[in-house]
């Protein structure tokens, strides 16, 4: 996923990337494929039989017996969300799509039977007696399924019964994740009217935001101050919204017995609550970093201070445009630099149309990777719009790609990447984008440029996602006690963003619905805090990969082709990384006040 703004889009023009749209064959043929329908059917069969066989006796299973039940429990998990991936595809390429709609609703009610006919599984693994458990997770035979395991027994104290789970499993289609999906319907059906080089458009959201990369300052704040005012306009559904997530959760932790609204996310993540609080206090004192690079922009661009709506505009009054064709040579050079079969790895997903880059209509906002597993290669999203950031932002996808790839060796319960880990291969390939760019880069004005988008992407990944986590944590603090109106949404909005822009940037009026757009707080609560853990990881291992050279490489390759085998911090202790010292979160700020000396060298001549 793209952790800035959401994704640019060409505003009421066509792109190099017109026709870039994937190929879903090697899911189904099409939604009426009979495939398609079999796998349904086979999946609840194969469930029910599953559960006929098996339950009752995970705890008198052998080694090998219980072995075997995990490799067909992966099977029929495989091959029952099959059709709910390629329905989500389809719905996500085109939102307003009702064909598409039905396809996905019907898929994910069958894929919720499919969860409940396993549902008894997993909670007999974690319900074993301990001297039983010791004794299987010991075994050979189960050697690489401890992991998973150990997870399960984790979450124990929070696991209800059968019945109870299933029941969850059952209201979520029309509780959690159908306002989670009206979401997606409105946010890509809003329009905006605005005047753009003279021609008055009705644009998309996606189209909006892309003219805050626009280098008059005029359409910037009023391009951005329409999309705020427009999601305003919609407030009664998008507060409502919120708040009904806000309080599924809050309901759903009393009743599993959590502490806290953040701490499934930490568990499902692999890490500890002291690690991620220290992560963030570590960027809170760094904030001062933010605000210097937005002192200096301001510099550059004549300002006596930014607005927020000038944080991303581009430092020469001409549109730098990169077509979809050099987006891809651009990036697939800097990859095979790095490593040739990460190259190699990235040239499939041209060679085989897995990537849908194509604005237009309905398309769901913003950008994504993917993945059903290790039997499916995964597919990328994203609106390229001939902007430089665009090819940042398919180094970034496709860097999850790779990841997903190398991944495949696991076994699908060891496939998953936990959220933190996920985040590295697409932040570690927008570095090596940017410095494959710098390297060949002579021209000061240029190689200034590539620094200071690389300083915003950074920003907009470490520091601007502190915010949104500080955001959504107070937003589910306050929600315990009473619903959150729009006004009390916006002010918790406004601190947060407050706290780390300072005195150096001026926020709009209308920024106080900035909260109102963002698809992670919908879809993926507490998300955006791994976008820090990744970036900040990343700034370390790029630290180590330059000092190192080559020999950094197959280290790091192993780390990605772990997947999810591993906790986080037992993985990077293969590379000597120890998230859980406050300490090493100084190294990647280290190397953001390395950039902005950097960014200061080149200014000298710029200003004089």
């Amino acid at each position: 996923m793209n952790s800035g703004t959401a994704e640019p889009a060409a505003a009421g023009r066509a792109t190099s990337a017109a026709g870039v749209t994937w190929d879903l064959a090697t899911l189904y043929a099409g939604p009426d494929d009979a495939r398609l329908e079999a796998d349904l059917a086979e999946a609840r069969r194969a469930a029910d039989d599953f559960a006929g066989r098996y339950r009752g006796r995970a705890a008198s299973l052998t080694p090998a017996e219980l072995a075997v039940a995990i490799a067909e429990y992966e099977a029929i998990e495989d091959r029952g969300r099959r059709p709910s991936f390629y329905a989500s595809l389809l719905f996500a390429a085109d939102t307003q799509d009702e064909a598409a709609k039905q396809l996905s609703e019907r898929t994910r009610e069958v894929w919720v039977e499919v969860v409940n006919a396993l549902t008894f599984f997993e909670l007999e693994v974690k319900d074993l007696p301990d001297e039983r458990y010791a004794a299987l997770v010991a075994s050979r035979a189960l050697a690489d399924c401890r992991h998973w395991m150990d997870g399960l027994r984790k979450l124990r104290p929070h696991t209800l019964s059968e019945p109870e789970e299933r029941v969850i499993n059952q209201k979520n289609l029309t509780g959690r994740d159908a306002f989670a999906r009206l979401f997606d319907e409105l946010s890509a059906s809003l329009r905006f009217r605005l005047t753009v080089d003279g021609a008055e458009c009705e644009l998309p959201a996606a189209e909006v935001l892309a003219l805050l990369y626009r280098p008059e300052r005029e359409l910037r704040e009023r391009a951005f101050s329409a999309l705020l005012e427009g999601f305003a306009a919609e407030g009664v559904v998008l507060t409502g919204i919120f708040n009904a997530l806000l309080q599924d959760h809050r309901l759903e932790c009393d009743v599993r017995r959590f502490p806290d609204p953040v701490t499934p996310t930490h568990l499902d993540n692999e890490v500890r609550t002291e690690t991620v609080e220290a992560m963030m206090a570590a960027t809170e004192r760094h904030y001062g970093l933010a605000q210097e690079y937005f002192r200096l922009k301001a510099r550059l661009l004549g300002l006596p201070r930014l607005k927020n709506t000038d944080v991303y505009a581009p430092l020469g009054a001409a549109r730098v445009t990169v077509a979809f064709e050099e987006a891809r040579r651009q990036v697939l050079e800097a990859f095979d630099a790095f490593d040739p079969g990460f190259g190699a790895l990235a040239r499939t997903f041209f060679a085989e149309r897995r990537i849908d880059a194509e604005p237009r209509p309905g398309k769901r906002l913003g950008a994504f990777c993917a993945s059903l597993g290790p039997s499916a290669n995964p597919f990328v999203l994203l609106g390229y719009t001939d902007t430089t950031r665009d090819v940042s932002t398919l180094a970034h996808e496709l860097g999850h790609a790779i990841h997903d790839r190398l991944a495949a060796r696991q076994r699908p319960i060891n496939y998953q990447p936990p959220l933190p880990l996920a985040e590295t291969a697409s932040t570690f390939a927008e570095l090596v984008l940017t410095r494959a760019l710098l390297a060949h880069e002579s021209d000061p004005a240029i190689r200034r440029d590539l620094i200071c988008t690389r300083l915003e992407d950074t920003i907009a990944t470490v520091f601007r996602q502190n915010a949104l986590t500080r955001f959504e944590m107070a937003a589910h603090a306050r929600r315990r006690t009473a619903r959150l109106s729009a006004r009390e949404l916006g002010d918790l909005w406004w601190e947060e963003n407050a706290r780390l822009y300072g005195d150096a940037v001026e926020m709009i009026p209308a920024y106080r619905w900035g909260w109102s757009y963002i698809p992670h707080f919908i879809h993926s609560r507490f998300y955006c805090y791994a976008y820090v853990f990744g970036e900040l990881l990343v700034l370390a291992l790029y630290q180590r990969y330059q000092d190192e050279g080559r020999a950094f490489v197959p280290g790091y390759l192993e780390l990605l082709a772990a997947g999810g085998s591993e906790a986080p911090d037992v993985l990077l202790r293969r590379l000597d990384v120890d998230v859980d010292d406050p300490a090493f979160w100084d190294r990647g700020f280290a190397v953001i006040a390395s950039l902005l000396a950097e960014l200061r060298a080149t200014m000298a001549p710029a200003l004089s």
